[in-house]
């Protein structure tokens, strides 16, 4: 049976002191409890270290909402995997929409990262997804093969053992809509067939597909209960402990 895996991007939000504050509050929140699931939260840039200092005695896992492709050199402003691993972080976002949309990512250059990604050590959380104008063209699953082809070009199964895939309809992020369960539960099934197409049934069957897109507690269980959602990408609801964590124990 695959694993469960939640996962908090937290995006641009919380300085150090909230960092402090949220992993305090979670730590408390998931004590004692006996949860279901890999937990992943993924701070700002400035926050990574005090972060993994605070989740050592925790089986609370870090990750980057980013990374550059090369390995260091004169790119201003960017990240490097060795940087992220010195920090701490086991896991780092690739191809958000937001990236992709607001900071121009390309397939190609979220393909650079994965492989760097992987070449390090890192643990890509690869998302891939369809706009409003898309789906209602009808043109979701060929946006979706389209990503997918792209972003995991020439890379092998075996190097791929570790890789998440994030469906995040981009209509869903941050807009308080969601995929309903079935509509989600379709474009899963269709990821995971193609992943048997391109790779193999057998890795079709382990690897993991969260879901993305206005996730709450409220919506969580019947999100997570279809049977290819195997977790969530989780926005703002993960900025309060409580809500978190209650969509951990959903899963």
């Amino acid at each position: 049976m695959r694993r469960k895996v939640i996962a908090g991007n937290w995006k641009m939000n919380n300085d150090l002191n909230g960092t402090v504050s949220l992993i305090s509050e979670m730590k408390k929140e998931m004590q004692g409890k006996n949860l279901p699931a890999e937990v992943i939260v993924c701070p700002p840039f400035t926050n990574l270290e005090t972060a993994s200092a605070l989740l050592k005695d925790s089986s609370i896992k870090l990750g980057a909402q980013n990374i550059y492709f090369e390995e260091s050199g004169a790119f201003t402003g960017e990240i490097s995997p060795d940087m992220l691993k010195s920090a701490g972080c086991e896991f780092v976002i690739i191809g958000h929409s937001e990236r992709r949309t607001i900071f121009g990512e390309t397939d190609l250059s979220i393909n650079k990262k994965i492989k760097t990604a992987i070449r390090h050590g890192l643990k890509p959380i690869f998302c891939i997804g369809e706009t409003l104008e898309e789906r209602e063209k009808g043109v979701t699953f060929n946006v979706i093969e389209s990503q997918l082809r792209k972003g995991l070009e020439g890379i092998t199964e075996t190097e791929l053992q570790n890789l998440i895939l994030a469906y995040e309809p981009v209509w869903a992020i941050g807009t308080g809509k969601n995929a309903t369960p079935e509509q989600a539960q379709e474009v899963h099934k269709f990821i995971r067939t193609l992943i048997s197409k391109l790779f193999s049934a057998n890795f079709s069957h382990q690897i993991v597909i969260q879901y993305g897109g206005s996730v709450k507690a409220e919506n969580a269980k019947e999100l997570l209960s279809q049977p290819d959602i195997d977790g969530a990408l989780v926005g703002g609801a993960c900025l309060k402990a409580d809500s978190f964590v209650k969509i951990i124990e959903a899963a």
